[in-house]
């Protein structure tokens, strides 16, 4: 009851990669960044399971960016000649590599470092992928001319990724669709058949998390503007609910979700995210428990997962190995008090 994991992400050492930002530049190459990168995995998963924590990831130490980490394995992306673009409906611009041709996968993604997590824990293991309508988003289009069309495509490579990542020993397969909580229409739509396309066949447990995002500047300031009630997942839960999707994610602590749209979920498992990554701010044991106690109106106990709202990646590291202290004794005082 109250199984805890995180949502993904988590902070890179300083001697991996340039600190507290969303898209850090290695500092070593080759065969030593290979290895710093391994390195950097182990120290999280043993941080993770000294936390307490169920369910362990591999905090993308792998990778640059969430999306970016999967399309360099992509033929068709031109990552030469970036270009500007405004992301997640212009909150943001970034730089972004170009679609110029037909997708098909180079060769496996992420099969290192999933057999690499699955090697150095006992415990279930969640690997997260970047979700069709967000890598839609985070790429300029000079091919396809129909998002639905390139989505699609996308999704078919990560469906080929996932399946092998569960022959890997993964246990859940996770799809990061923050861009379901912008393009609501879109996502209710057609992002929710491209999100089931990459889950096609997967026996193992499936996974989105929907989010508003990491704890960045440009996000802080686009949910200042969201008024008292954040009824964004109103719109798309209902099509999850419908889908072949096992367990969705939501932003809790320190937001305007009304809670009862918790409810749209029946169903499913629940991911109810417990601690607040836009703050440096570590969340009590009482504070994470009495989240869960909330939720519980709304989610069945057996399906409620205690989560972070986000990816820690931006955080210090210091900050975040606290955090994932805190989840995992929150969610066993909630245990306690409401076993």
């Amino acid at each position: 009851m109250f199984t805890t994991a995180i949502a993904g992400s988590l902070p890179k050492p300083a001697w991996l990669a340039e600190t507290e930002r969303l898209w850090p530049s290695w500092k070593l190459a080759g065969a030593e960044l290979a290895q710093a990168k391994l390195d950097a995995t182990l120290l999280w998963i043993k941080a993770q399971e000294d936390a307490g924590l169920d369910v362990i990831g591999d905090g993308e130490q792998s990778r640059q960016h969430f999306v970016h980490g999967f399309l360099e394995q992509v033929q068709g992306i031109d990552f030469e000649h970036r270009v500007e673009m405004g992301i997640r409906n212009d909150r943001y611009k970034a730089m972004v590599p170009q679609v110029v041709g037909p997708l098909s996968l180079k060769g496996r993604v992420h099969a290192a470092e999933a057999r690499f997590l699955r090697a150095h824990t006992a415990r279930r293991i969640k690997f997260t992928l970047p979700g069709p309508m967000t890598i839609v988003d985070t790429v300029a289009d000079r091919f396809y001319g129909d998002r639905v069309k390139m989505a699609f495509a996308f999704a078919e490579l990560l469906n080929q990724e996932a399946l092998a990542l569960q022959a890997d020993g993964v246990d859940i397969v996770q799809f990061d669709e923050p861009a379901f909580n912008v393009y609501l229409d879109e996502a209710a739509d057609w992002g929710v058949k491209a999100l089931e396309r990459a889950a096609q066949g997967l026996s193992c447990t499936t996974a989105v998390h929907i989010c508003y995002g990491y704890g960045i500047a440009a996000n802080i300031e686009w949910k200042k503007t969201l008024g008292e009630q954040w009824r964004q997942y109103e719109k798309v839960f209902p099509a999850l609910a419908a889908s072949r999707i096992d367990q969705v994610s939501l932003e809790c602590i320190h937001s305007h979700v009304p809670p009862e749209l918790m409810a749209l979920l029946a169903g499913k498992d629940v991911m109810v995210g417990v601690i607040d990554v836009a703050s440096d701010s570590v969340e009590t044991p009482d504070e994470v428990a009495d989240t869960i106690g909330r939720a519980l109106q709304f989610v069945p106990r057996e399906r409620l997962v205690a989560c972070t709202n986000c990816g820690l990646a931006p955080m210090r590291r210091e900050v975040a190995e606290a955090k994932l202290r805190a989840l995992a004794a929150g969610a066993a005082l909630a245990r306690q008090r409401l076993g």
